[in-house]
């Protein structure tokens, strides 16, 4: 039986997705400012995103070691809303250590900050993503995790934005001088934001306790395939799936983090500048997710595919809307247009199948980062920012693929694919010291994100015909769009 999306919870549920993108994208405006204030080297200007990332990992290791010792899961002890508000406290103490970091120009406490944010995200990430499954039907859980997923990159859109402002004075530019004192106004606003946060989830209406989630994504299984197997590692789809959302997250962290190094030397922009290029690139993401969450309306086919076309364009003329509310000129923008169609192709193609579209974007990936490599001015840029139109959608798609048939391991196993976002750190430190001019230098660096692209593209395959083989065949389902 088909069960109704509960939009009230999940309308409050994503207000966390906001906060996860709004800081995560907001990292890549503090390591050049960081970098050129401290004088730090590229490689030692990513420990912004090793912190923050790593501390994804260290969070689900504490979280999976206390329930172990406790005998039994934390959130089903406490309770997920109240994980959440939990998680929300712990990221607001985080925040408290930017003022003295800004204080002294303490790069350690700036770093310390972060990880105690991403300890609390870590949390928040293993109660919201599975809550976000279950406030609905499941068959169109992933659609669920992409437009919730675009909240979250309306928050990498605007975050940069906001952020700038604070450190710079103004978004546009007009002040090239990076005061690392400046950061700590918006990160003590923030703070307070994921306090009120907190205190709203702990009053609201979302649920604290689930099923586990099954799955009913598949018609008709026959049952002899679905035999628990004793160990959630015994799932070679979880394994594989593991080390997709290591490199998935670690290459979208990557190709931005690394971008604004890149736009400073090959337009030969200030630091101050770089706000709107990295603020598209995460806006690219929103335009992905936004385009693939259509499904999860259950609305006719007609009128699907045609939202399929007109919300990449809502989705990018938020990203105009607000640079030019910031004061910047977006006339330069406006060829971008021309990109996202490559965007509408891929997802007409996936015909709402993730494995299909993991693959599909995969291939379009590696198209765009090779143009990158090879061309230079605003073509190798916007060809490195369109990196994020085909990573916008893969989460949910690797997350769908690798907790499919895990049954009653599948709460277990999507906080080991939480663990592993520790790849958003791991990944750019490799690009920073492969940025090195005695290395390979900044723009040749992206061959780490081609090969990152290339084990996503088999993982795809493999997950494919894994699941087949346990019974599980998404080119049996029929989908509205998305996925």
């Amino acid at each position: 039986m088909s069960q109704q999306t509960k939009w009230s919870q999940f309308g409050t549920l994503v207000t966390v997705f906001f906060f996860w993108g709004f800081v995560a994208a907001s990292n890549d405006i503090l390591i050049p400012v960081f970098k050129k204030a401290l004088g730090l080297a590229p490689w030692q200007s990513q420990l912004i995103s090793v912190a923050f990332y790593v501390a994804y990992t260290v969070g689900s290791i504490i979280y999976f070691g206390v329930s172990r010792a406790s005998g039994g899961d934390i959130l089903n002890r406490i309770g997920y809303k109240n994980g959440i508000s939990l998680g929300l406290i712990i990221s607001a103490i985080g925040t408290l250590l930017f003022y003295p970091a800004a204080q002294t120009s303490s790069y350690g406490l700036l770093l310390g900050g972060l990880f105690i944010v991403g300890l609390g995200f870590s949390l928040q990430q293993t109660a919201a993503n599975p809550l976000a499954i279950v406030m609905g039907d499941p068959k169109t859980g992933s659609q669920r995790l992409s437009m919730a997923g675009g909240i979250n990159n309306f928050g990498t859109t605007i975050g940069p934005l906001l952020v700038s402002f604070a450190i710079f004075g103004s978004v546009s530019g007009g002040n090239t001088t990076a005061s690392i004192e400046s950061v700590k106004t918006p990160y003590l606003i923030l703070g307070a934001a994921f306090i009120v946060a907190a205190l709203i989830f702990r009053f609201s209406s979302v649920p604290n306790k689930i099923h586990t989630v099954s799955d009913d994504v598949v018609e008709d299984p026959k049952d002899h395939l679905y035999k628990d197997r004793g160990s959630v590692f015994k799932y070679p789809q979880l394994v594989l799936g593991m080390i997709a959302i290591f490199i998935y997250v670690g290459v979208e962290v990557s190709t931005a983090s690394n971008l604004p190094l890149f736009i400073e030397k090959h337009l030969g922009l200030d630091t101050s500048q770089v706000a709107p290029y990295v603020s598209l690139y995460w806006a690219s993401l929103m335009i992905g997710r936004w385009t693939s969450s259509v499904g999860a309306f259950n609305l006719s086919k007609g009128i699907t595919k045609v939202l399929g076309f007109i919300m990449p364009y809502l989705a990018f003329l938020v990203f105009i809307i607000a640079n030019k509310i910031a004061g910047h000129d977006v006339v330069p923008f406006y060829i971008y247009a021309a990109v996202i169609v490559a965007l509408i192709i891929g997802d007409y193609f996936s015909k709402g199948n993730p494995a299909r579209q993991l693959l599909i974007y995969s291939a379009l990936a590696i198209t765009a980062l090779i143009i990158g490599m090879l061309a230079d001015g605003m073509v190798s840029t916007f060809a490195f920012i369109s990196v994020g139109l085909f990573c916008s959608t893969l989460w949910p798609c690797i997350f769908t693929l690798a907790i499919a048939g895990l049954g009653k391991h599948t709460n277990e196993g999507a906080s080991f694919l939480i663990m592993m976002i520790m790849g958003g750190g791991l990944i750019p430190l490799l690009q920073g010291v492969l940025a090195s001019d005695a290395i390979l230098g900044i723009q040749y660096s992206y061959i780490i994100c081609v090969a990152c692209f290339i084990y996503l593209a088999f993982y795809a395959v493999k997950a494919k015909s894994l699941l087949k083989a346990q019974g599980i065949d998404y080119d049996s389902l029929e989908s509205a769009g998305g996925h």
